[in-house]
């Protein structure tokens, strides 16, 4: 029976790019590394780069709030403003910031234009 979760994955286009933009600049440790897949430790997540063999990946409806379509990932962080910058700097598209009584969160692209979250839970 299901016992938890195995890993969430993104596909990439560019696994050496995607996997340096994951463990550089989101600080995640490389556990399992081939030409199509690798695994990275996000505190005890793992969270899989599937390499799409160069394919374009299909875009859909996003906003400043996220994706409107499949799940997204909401990483922990202590510093949203300053990971901004960090995030900004490496190349990351921002789509939207929302700092209200329950945390402060960042919506973004990675370099292939999946959708992630930056949040500081203020709860």
């Amino acid at each position: 029976m299901i016992q938890g979760v195995h890993d969430i994955y993104y596909n990439v286009t560019d696994m050496s790019r995607a996997v340096k933009f994951y463990s550089e600049v989101l600080n995640m440790k490389i556990s399992y590394e081939t030409s199509h897949w690798t695994s990275m430790d996000c505190g005890g997540v793992m969270v899989g780069l599937h390499w799409t063999e160069g394919e374009d990946i299909p875009s859909f409806p996003r906003d400043s709030h996220g994706a409107h379509c499949g799940g997204t990932l909401t990483l922990s962080s202590d510093d949203v403003s300053s990971d901004r910058k960090v995030l900004e700097a490496a190349g990351a598209k921002i789509l939207g910031e929302v700092d209200e009584s329950w945390g402060h969160m960042l919506i973004f692209e990675d370099l292939d234009g999946n959708v992630l979250k930056l949040q500081n839970a203020k709860y």
